[in-house]
């Protein structure tokens, strides 16, 4: 039995191991992927942070700024996450899929397509990513385009010359539809008037009035 399983790999769960290894618990993070990066090794091409390398660390280590780019694209981040999770020595073990956890006796069973893990505590840490939310709407089963989600979308080429809606008020929609735009007629729909900010006004911004609000 060990004291603590983490559930994924990505930057939540490596932070946790962060303050695990702090305390000197016994603990392990188990990830589906079959290497380090988390979400960020299946984002699309263009992705990009929304803030720079200093305003986007994990716990105990500055992300490195990349050269001739304010903005770390994703495979930047991915990197930088293997190399954090390689620092700290964090225990990770993969390609490991939790498919339940139940209690038993005052212990959590782990179960795994690698075996069972047994622990004292569980952190879950595993994002939505590999499991997308696709709302329904009325015609969806009739429909003969092509319907595709965040995870699911790499480039705008593909739609060069088509008419595409895209759906949702986040910062994933705002990007796809700012590139997918230049090649395609788009529509964009949100459930509330999209709110924009002056160029100048990136993640720096938000977590500096984050920070002073917090101090007050």
């Amino acid at each position: 039995m060990i004291d603590v399983v983490v559930i994924g790999g990505g930057q939540a769960g490596l932070a946790a191991g962060y303050y695990l290894r702090r305390t000197g618990l016994d603990f392990v993070i188990l990830d589906a992927q079959t290497g380090p990066g988390g979400a960020w090794r299946h984002g699309w091409e263009s992705l990009r942070l929304f803030s720079p390398a200093p305003y986007s660390p994990l716990p105990g280590w500055p992300m490195p700024p990349q050269p001739g780019e304010t903005f770390p694209t994703a495979a930047h981040v991915a990197q930088y996450l293997a190399d954090y999770e390689a620092r700290y020595a964090l225990p990770g073990h993969r390609p490991v899929r939790v498919n339940q956890v139940r209690r038993d006796v005052g212990v959590f069973v782990v179960g795994t397509d690698r075996g069972e893990w047994v622990a004292r505590a569980v952190i879950s840490a595993t994002g939505t990513w590999q499991t997308p939310h696709v709302p329904a709407y009325p015609g969806q089963d009739v429909f003969t385009g092509v319907q595709l989600h965040t995870v699911n979308y790499r480039t705008p080429e593909r739609f060069a010359g088509q008419r595409v809606v895209i759906v949702g008020g986040g910062n994933s929609a705002a990007q796809i539809l700012a590139e997918v735009s230049t090649v395609a007629d788009t529509l964009w729909v949100t459930p509330r008037p999209p709110r924009f900010m002056p160029d100048d006004v990136d993640g720096r911004v938000l977590f500096d009035v984050a920070t002073a609000r917090a101090a007050a």
